[in-house]
C-alpha cells in the first residue's frame, strides 16, 4: 500500500477518535450536528430519488416516485430549518426505540431458549438492559437521553477510528511480510 494511503488511513483514524471524544464531551452540539446530518441526508435522498425519477419517467409510470422525491426534499429543508426541534426530539425517539427494541429482544430470547440456544440469557439481559435504559431516557429525556445518545454516537465514532488504526497496523504488518518474501 502506498505510504500516502497509510498516512491518510492513520489520520482518518485519529480524527475519528478525536471527533468521538468531542461528541462525548459536548452532548448538545452532538445532537445538533446529528439533526443537521439527518436533514442533509434526507435532502440528498430526495435529490437522488428525483434524479432516478427523471431517468425512468419515460419507461414507467412513476408519479409516486416523484411525490416521494418532492416530500423528501421538503422534509430535508424543514429539518435543516428547524434543527433545534429535531435535536430536541432525538432523545425521545432514541428512548422509544431503545424501549421497544429492548422489550422485543428480551421476548425473542425465550424463542432462542426453546431451541436450546445456550446464550439465550445474554440476549435477555441485553434486551432488558436496553428496555430499562429506554425507560430512564423517556423519564428524563434531556438529563439521561441526551448524554446517552451522545455517548453512543461518540463511542461509535471512536470505534471506527480504532478500526482504522488497527487496519493500518495490519496493513503495515502485511507489507513487511510481503517485503520479506520478495
Amino acid at each position: 500500500m502506498k505510504s500516502s494511503n497509510k498516512i491518510y488511513l492513520g489520520l482518518t483514524g485519529l480524527v475519528l477518535i478525536i471527533t468521538g471524544v468531542i461528541c462525548i464531551c459536548n452532548p448538545d452540539a452532538t445532537l445538533l450536528s446529528a439533526s443537521t446530518l439527518i436533514g442533509l441526508l434526507t435532502l440528498l435522498s430526495g435529490f437522488t430519488t428525483l434524479a432516478t425519477w427523471s431517468k425512468i419517467k419515460f419507461f414507467l409510470p412513476t408519479g409516486n416516485l416523484l411525490l416521494s422525491a418532492i416530500l423528501q426534499i421538503v422534509m430535508g429543508l424543514i429539518i435543516l430549518n428547524h434543527k433545534l426541534l429535531v435535536a430536541g426530539s432525538l432523545p425521545i425517539i432514541f428512548a422509544c426505540w431503545l424501549l421497544v427494541e429492548g422489550i422485543i429482544l428480551a421476548l425473542r430470547s425465550f424463542d432462542f431458549k426453546k431451541y436450546h440456544f445456550g446464550a439465550w440469557w445474554v440476549l435477555f439481559l441485553l434486551g432488558a438492559g436496553a428496555a430499562v435504559l429506554g425507560a430512564f431516557c423517556l423519564k428524563s429525556p434531556f438529563q439521561v437521553g441526551v448524554p446517552a445518545l451522545s455517548y453512543l454516537i461518540g463511542a461509535g465514532i471512536i470505534i471506527l477510528g480504532v478500526v482504522d488504526l488497527v487496519a493500518l497496523f495490519g496493513i503495515n504488518k502485511l507489507d513487511k511480510s510481503l517485503n520479506i518474501l520478495r
